[in-house]
């Protein structure tokens, strides 16, 4: 991945509820004939785009199109399989952050100009290893208190060696806000990404916590005769 150079422009996917981050694999259904002839054309070249979240707070804005963040990350096709009427699903694997410097053109689809960014760990390995394990125990407890996650994530999560990975792919796979993945995504120093993601999970905690204790001991169907 290390090899892979990002080139200047790439076309770009700006999607609601989706903040894509490095390292993470995001499937993809490819059907709108705008992004059909895009992955014609990236898989002919070099197999990369960018997924950008969609700007809700400036989706109103008449004189905007999709408008999008400008801190997105850039992902290489890591397999591709045709279904029918063109359509596609895709593996999409991320490779960097990058910042949208402009957008270059919208048809036949979005073109951006982009510039790579850099995360740096702001401390320590030893203290950011502390923080890691604050996640995984943070983690645990959410899901032992009811929070569904994808089976064997946890095992996954602790096979990662690099921090920086470790905390891309858990807020990916684990954070359920999209306005704080777009945040975590956007913080590039690894000690801050990973006190902001403990502080979000302990505020669920938190609230689970609250509900469950108002809930007593009505199950979810009856809780409304609380």
């Amino acid at each position: 991945m290390e090899t892979l150079h990002v080139p200047a422009t790439v076309p770009v996917m700006t999607l609601p509820n989706t903040v894509f981050f490095p390292q993470a694999l995001l499937p993809l259904h490819i059907f709108e004939p705008r992004y059909q002839q895009m992955l014609r054309d990236v898989l002919a070249s070099d197999r990369m785009f960018a997924v950008a979240h969609l700007d809700a707070a400036r989706q109103d804005d008449p004189k905007l199109v999709e408008p999008l963040h400008l801190t997105a990350s850039v992902g290489i096709i890591r397999a591709c399989q045709k279904g029918e009427n063109d359509t596609s699903n895709l593996l999409l694997q991320g490779i960097c952050r990058v910042t949208v410097k402009k957008i270059i053109h919208e048809d036949p689809y979005r073109i951006i100009a982009v510039k790579p960014l850099t995360t740096t760990a702001g401390t320590h390995h030893a203290e950011l290893e502390v923080l890691r394990l604050e996640v995984m125990r943070l983690l645990n407890l959410r899901r032992r208190l009811g929070t569904p996650a994808p089976k064997g994530m946890t095992q996954f999560l602790e096979s990662i060696d690099d921090i920086d990975t470790f905390a891309d792919i858990a807020v990916f796979n684990l954070c359920e806000d999209s306005a704080i993945k777009q945040q975590l995504l956007e913080t590039l120093e690894t000690r801050r990404r990973l006190q902001l993601f403990a502080a979000s999970l302990k505020s669920e905690i938190e609230a689970q916590r609250l509900r469950r204790k108002l809930q007593g001991h009505l199950t979810d169907d009856h809780i409304v005769d609380n």
